[in-house]
């Protein structure tokens, strides 16, 4: 299969599995919940590959609908390359802003996008999709690297936004009025998109003139350019007259159908009982709902300007002008949201600007009744004072705002989080940067494992962490230096473990007094923190 090739691949393949993890930290001064929690809505404040790898943990495989807008690399957006690749062409990359002279923009623009879409892969569940927000700058780059990392396979479809409401006369060629909404599936046998309400304007389109008693109906074509070789009969309405397919078309149905469904004034001859015959489709039988199409529409689903009055109705901010030429409206993501989300499932937005994507899920929430969960990451030092303010005057209400749900708040919670020191467990003994216990148990049951880390299944008292396939995992740990210096898994320890599932046990710890033969007798497999993690790691799940 061809492959897309761009400066710097072979340097960033493999660079999200390089990234260290880092500790999450949740800010109560900033959340607006009861209880901090990584399980609530979360807002996270910092470079989002390193928070998408601190996160993974905690929603591998859990997230059913990712949305990202990310920079569209226009040459005006002043996006600065930020991965610390250990090379020296990518170092020389570093910091500096990308512009539109710059000769390797689209390599630096792919050079970010790969290992951040890598990770984002490892987040969705098996029936999930991801939805990206793109223009012409970079879609066909965007493409063959989704190709890559998703699978060619996977492609779902690019939808076509009109984004504008009127055309721009100063375009000096063509007035550019669409962005596209690329889509791909985790597993495309598995994803299912849900049918969208059918709009007014189409239900009006089904009436009842002849009084039928299964309700309103619309009348379609009953013939079709396909070759059908029984296609091509007579049939006669109920005033006489005769009717043939024209030239070059043929009855959709067979002599015997057409009786039966005309027997069952599923035929509509006109109000006259003269005219062609077409089909009766009544809404009562049709589906619930109708499939996706490729083209929105702005009056379905709103243009910029909304969504800068959205955001201005909300929070006045001085900077948006120059920060956010890409707002993206709440109409636009609600109804991705009504496509690929059900009432439980969690949204992840890497890119989370102006925290348009949270605003719509508390919203949609709000008009179905349910409960989808929001996490948003967002690098800028806005952060706190764009993104979570919007979120927080979303929830608690805004008293001069013209809409009435937004002056009452719609309710909720999240948790502000932001990222700290990186764990790294070399350290761990020298007292440096220690990790709190939940962070610490996280990053060892997933490194381990490759599987979902479950924080609630905690059990500080025994250490027990969570169980995987294979295991019941434990860690003896506290961050405290002189915990590290006495703590040992000792054989009176190992006897007392609790026997939890049955499976083997992998007890992480400082040190062991304890030998192999007794460790096998207890079924237990140890490893030494800070040295020996990095032999039972395995690769995460594909």
């Amino acid at each position: 299969m061809p492959s897309i090739n761009f400066k710097g691949k072979s340097l960033v393949q493999n660079y999200h599995l390089q990234v260290p993890f880092h500790e999450l930290k949740p800010v109560k001064a900033k959340s607006l919940a009861k209880k901090v929690s990584l399980h609530d809505n979360l807002v996270v404040h910092g470079d989002n590959l390193k928070a998408l790898k601190a996160l993974l943990p905690y929603y591998h495989g859990k997230v059913k609908c990712i949305y990202i807008d990310p920079p569209y690399n226009t040459g005006n957006e002043k996006w600065v390359y930020n991965d610390n690749v250990n090379s020296p062409m990518m170092q020389e990359w570093l910091g500096k802003v990308v512009d539109r002279e710059d000769l390797t923009r689209h390599d630096k623009w792919l050079c970010m996008m790969m290992p951040r879409l890598k990770l984002l892969r490892e987040f969705l569940t098996d029936d999930g999709a991801i939805f990206i927000s793109i223009d012409d700058n970079e879609v066909h780059w965007l493409r063959g690297l989704m190709d890559e990392v998703f699978g060619e396979q996977n492609f779902i479809a690019s939808v076509i936004w009109q984004k504008v409401f009127s055309p721009k006369n100063t375009a000096k060629y063509f007035s550019e009025d669409h962005d596209f909404i690329v889509v791909y599936s985790r597993r495309l046998e598995s994803w299912v998109p849900n049918l969208l309400k059918r709009s007014a304007e189409a239900e009006a389109r089904y009436e009842n003139p002849d009084n039928d008693e299964r309700g309103p109906w619309s009348s379609s074509d009953l013939t079709a350019r396909n070759y059908y070789s029984l296609g091509t009969y007579e049939v006669t309405s109920p005033s006489g007259k005769k009717f043939k397919p024209t030239m070059g078309t043929y009855w959709r149905v067979s002599p015997e159908k057409f009786k039966e469904l005309d027997k069952e004034n599923r035929i509509w001859w006109g109000n006259n009982k003269n005219n062609m015959p077409r089909l009766k489709r009544f809404l009562s039988e049709v589906k619930a709902g109708v499939v996706p199409q490729t083209l929105w529409l702005y009056q379905d689903v709103g243009h910029t300007q909304d969504a800068k009055r959205e955001l201005l109705a909300l929070i006045a901010f001085e900077k948006s002008e120059d920060v956010f030429t890409t707002l993206k409206p709440t109409g636009l993501i609600k109804r991705i949201l009504n496509i690929a989300t059900d009432q439980d499932s969690i949204v992840l937005d890497a890119f989370a600007g102006s925290g348009s994507s949270a605003q719509s899920v508390l919203q949609l929430n709000n008009e179905d009744g349910g409960n989808r969960k929001f996490i948003l990451i967002e690098s800028e030092d806005y952060a706190d004072e764009l993104t979570a303010e919007r979120i927080r005057r979303v929830i608690k209400g805004v008293p001069k705002a013209k809409d009435e749900t937004l002056r009452k708040g719609l309710g909720g919670s999240f948790s502000y989080i932001e990222l700290g020191q990186p764990m790294q467990i070399e350290s761990l003994l020298k007292g440096k940067k220690l990790p709190a216990y939940e962070d610490l148990a996280g990053y060892v049951f997933y490194t381990a494992t490759g599987e979902d880390f479950n924080a609630k299944k905690i059990n500080r008292k025994t250490g027990y962490i969570g169980e995987s396939a294979k295991y019941d995992v434990y860690l003896y740990y506290e961050p405290e230096l002189e915990y590290l210096k006495n703590t040992a898994l000792t054989l009176d320890m190992a006897r007392k473990l609790p026997k939890g599932s049955g499976k083997r046990r992998l007890v992480f710890a400082p040190t062991k007094y304890c030998d192999a033969v007794h460790l096998e007798t207890e079924r237990i497999d140890f490893c030494q923190l800070p040295f020996e993690i990095y032999k039972t790691a395995k690769p995460g799940k594909t």
